[in-house]
C-alpha cells in the first residue's frame, strides 16, 4: 500500500468512503466519463483527472496524465522521484501512455526527470518510437524542456533506505551479487504491504474515447536497472478502443510473463465483463507457479466501453478507487484468487 503519510491528504474522504465489494460493480455500468484507478490512493488521483474529464473537450488522454502527475508530485513509497530507491540508492522512474487511437509511448529506467508519464506522452507524440530507456530517455526529456532534478533522495526514501542497508548489509560494488543474494529486494516492505505499488488509472470520456496510463518507481531495492511491466505496452497497460482497456499494479515481472493488460482486453473482445476478464488473466497466472503466486501480489482493473468495470488480484488486499459522473469516489475492495 501507499505510506501513510500520503494517506492524510485524503483520510478524511475515505472515512466517509466505505470500503465497498467488487461484487456491487461487477456487472454494473457507471455514467461516463468516469475513472478507474489502483488502490486507495487513487481517490484524489481521480479528482485531478476528473478535472479534466468534466470540461466541455476534456479527454481522456489529457485525464490519465493529470491524474499520474498529480500522483507524482507527491512523496510516496511508490511514485515519482520521492519514491523508495533501487539497491545502489537511485530512484529510477518507469512510465507509459495509450489512447483511444493505439498511440502508446514509454520511458523505462528514467533518472532525474520529475514527470516521467509527461515524458512518456511525448515520446508518444513527437517520436516514431514507442520506449526510450535510460540516458536516451533523460536526453530526450531534456531536449523537450523538462528539468534535471538533484540525485537526492526524499526523506522518507533516505530512512527506508538507511535501514534497508542495514539489514541487508549491502555495499555497492562490482559483482556484489555473487556474494551477497541476500540483499535482493524484500517481497514485503517493514509495513507488511508488498514491495509494488504502481499508480495506474483508466479514463471514458464524454465521447466514449479510453485512454491509460501508468507510473512506478518500481520495486524498492531493486537491482539497479529492472524494468518492470509499468512502461510495456500490453503488460502494464493496453487499450482498444473498440473494446476496452486494462492496467496493472503489483510484480511486474510475473504480469510481464502472461503480457497481462493485452490479454484481459481480449478476453473483453470474446465478450467477457471487465471482472471475468481480470479474473480469467489471474487465473493464468497463478497457473505458472501455485505455490509461488502466494507469496506475491499482482492486481488488474478493467473497463470495457459500456461503463463496466472490474478487478481481481492473486491475493486479499488489493484496492481500486473508482469515480464517475455519478460516482463521487469510491475504493472498491478487489476480489482475489487466494482468500
Amino acid at each position: 500500500m501507499i505510506k501513510k503519510h500520503i494517506r492524510r491528504n485524503f483520510l478524511k474522504s475515505l472515512l466517509l468512503t466505505p470500503l465497498l465489494s467488487s461484487r456491487t460493480f461487477a456487472n454494473a455500468v457507471v455514467k461516463k466519463p468516469l475513472v478507474i484507478s489502483t488502490w486507495d490512493s487513487g481517490i484524489e488521483v481521480n479528482i485531478a483527472a476528473m478535472q479534466v474529464l468534466t470540461q466541455p473537450k476534456g479527454t481522456a488522454l489529457d485525464a490519465v496524465e493529470a491524474g499520474a502527475k498529480y500522483i507524482e508530485n507527491i512523496v510516496s513509497c511508490c511514485v515519482g522521484l520521492g519514491g523508495n530507491p533501487d539497491r545502489n540508492g537511485r530512484v529510477t522512474l518507469d512510465a507509459c501512455i495509450m489512447d483511444h487511437q493505439m498511440n502508446c509511448g514509454g520511458v523505462a529506467f528514467l533518472q532525474g526527470i520529475k514527470h516521467p508519464i509527461s515524458v512518456a506522452r511525448k515520446v508518444m507524440e513527437d517520436t516514431v518510437h514507442v520506449l526510450l530507456a535510460g540516458d536516451g530517455a533523460q536526453q530526450f526529456a531534456l531536449r523537450k524542456g523538462f528539468k534535471l532534478e538533484p540525485p537526492v533522495l526524499s526523506a522518507d526514501a533516505q530512512k527506508t533506505y538507511s535501514e534497508w542497508l542495514k539489514k541487508s548489509n549491502y555495499v555497492p560494488q562490482k559483482n556484489i551479487e555473487l556474494q551477497q543474494k541476500d540483499a535482493t529486494a524484500p517481497k514485503k516492505l517493514d509495513g507488511g504491504a508488498f514491495n509494488h505499488d504502481t499508480m495506474a488509472l483508466l479514463a471514458l470520456d464524454s465521447h466514449n474515447n479510453l485512454s491509460g496510463a501508468c507510473t512506478t518507481s518500481g520495486m524498492a531495492f531493486k537491482l539497479h536497472g529492472r524494468v518492470g511491466d509499468s512502461p510495456i505496452i500490453g503488460a502494464g497497460l493496453y487499450v482498444d478502443n473498440a473494446v476496452g482497456a486494462a492496467t496493472s499494479s503489483g510484480q511486474g515481472e510475473e504480469v510481464i510473463r502472461i503480457g497481462g493488460s493485452v490479454i484481459i482486453v481480449e478476453f473483453m473482445r470474446q465478450g467477457k465483463s471487465p471482472q471475468q476478464a481480470c479474473k480469467m488473466a489471474i487465473e493464468r497466472l497463478v497457473a505458472i507457479n501455485p505455490a509461488k503466486a502466494r507469496d506475491f501480489q499482482v492486481g488488474f482493473i478493467a473497463i470495457n466501453k459500456a461503463g463496466q468495470v472490474g478487478a481481481f488480484a492473486v491475493n486479499p488486499g488489493f484496492v481500486y478507487s473508482l469515480t464517475g459522473s455519478t460516482e463521487p469516489g469510491k475504493v472498491i475492495k478487489s476480489k482475489s484468487h487466494f482468500s
